[in-house]
């Protein structure tokens, strides 16, 4: 009898930590739903997502409320507001949210006066057939779909942080090619001695970048970008960061692009990015560890060759991905960095959290 009661107990442990389906050569496939994923040791982030997933709610809603909770608590002070002041002292926030059912997408670049970044961003999926609304024009639409605001974005340790960049002759920065060089400006175009007239630039012709390192670092260029997967096996993901700390007043990174910053399809799996977004949007990484999944990659060699495509290219680019498949399995990869990533599944009492080495 004890014989015949452990396997009953057993199977009845195991179908309570994971959804059965049958695969179509009928042989059944355990899932681990549901599951949160998320750049950084965000853990209260990942938390609230958890509460939101696990208590019956869909992925994209969980996403919102894991990337609030992270905007609320300032992760890291580049999420949400009163964090990474751009040249003019001002705090401004991107978002995006993609859900991978449908594959509709909603963000917001550059916003002002609004704090409520990834609510925005829903906002714009849900209510527009738009997929990116940007600058002041994303602030009154947040505000006439009923987010809070005006709000001054900046907090006094954002306004001492660039008070002292400007005592610092404005240092680093992110201009180039451009005079005066060692002071805060106004800048103007300096003139090439290696561009000829009708020409082009002979620089960089050997298909490397200069150096960007000094400029992006984990505590200036975070970006929360969050990956849910919900009871049903439906993928989402949202991003929210207030951007990389003094840069240029009116530019937008990775983390409001689709394919960049994150990327969800519920047939695949999902990915999310940070680091240093002007270099990776130029790659879509996320973009590119999903398809690879799509054709058979697993994670760990998908995220890792989204990365090795970037740093090819740019041997000083800081930055990282993680990958998850639409079974759960997910892994890491980065470079110039040690880059860890946060999990909570069924198997585990309490976020996880992974550390990825370069």
């Amino acid at each position: 009898m004890a014989n015949r009661i452990l396997p009953f107990i057993t199977l009845v442990f195991f179908s309570t930590l994971f959804s059965m389906v049958i695969g179509d050569d009928g042989v059944a496939i355990s899932k681990q739903y549901p599951l949160v994923v998320s750049t950084w040791p965000f853990k209260e982030a990942v938390r609230a997502a958890w509460r939101a997933v696990d208590g019956g709610h869909s992925a994209v809603d969980a996403v919102v409320e894991g990337c609030s909770a992270c905007e609320e608590l300032r992760c890291d002070g580049t999420v949400g507001p009163g964090g990474s002041p751009d040249e003019n002292g001002e705090t401004t926030i991107d978002a995006l949210i993609m859900n991978g059912v449908t594959m509709e997408v909603g963000a917001v670049a550059a916003m002002r006066f609004v704090k409520d970044g990834i609510r925005a961003a829903k906002l714009v999926m849900q209510h527009t057939k738009h997929t990116l609304l940007v600058g002041e024009k994303a602030s009154a639409f947040s505000i006439s779909m009923g987010l809070p605001g005006p709000s001054n974005l900046s907090s006094s340790d954002s306004i001492m942080k660039w008070s002292k960049w400007k005592e610092n002759n404005c240092q680093p920065n992110f201009w180039k090619d451009v005079v005066p060089l060692d002071s805060c400006g106004p800048y103007h175009a300096k003139a090439s001695m290696d561009v000829k007239e009708g020409g082009c630039s002979t620089r960089n012709l050997m298909g490397v970048a200069e150096p960007r390192s000094s400029l992006v670092g984990p505590h200036n260029h975070d970006t929360i970008s969050m990956a849910v997967i919900d009871k049903m096996g439906h993928v989402a993901v949202g991003t929210s960061t207030n951007g990389a700390t003094y840069k240029i007043p009116g530019r937008v990174g990775d983390g409001p692009i689709a394919g960049s910053s994150a990327y969800a399809d519920t047939d695949v799996g999902a990915c999310g990015a940070t680091g240093d977004g002007d270099i990776m949007m130029r790659f879509l990484p996320c973009y590119q560890v999903v398809e690879s999944m799509r054709l058979g990659m697993e994670p760990r060699l998908a995220a890792k060759d989204a990365i090795s495509r970037i740093a090819r290219k740019f041997p000083d680019f800081v930055g990282a991905v993680v990958a998850v498949n639409k079974n759960g399995v997910h892994a890491g990869a980065c470079h110039g960095w040690t880059f860890e990533y946060s999990v909570r599944s069924p198997v585990t009492v309490d976020v996880e959290v992974f550390t990825v080495l370069p």
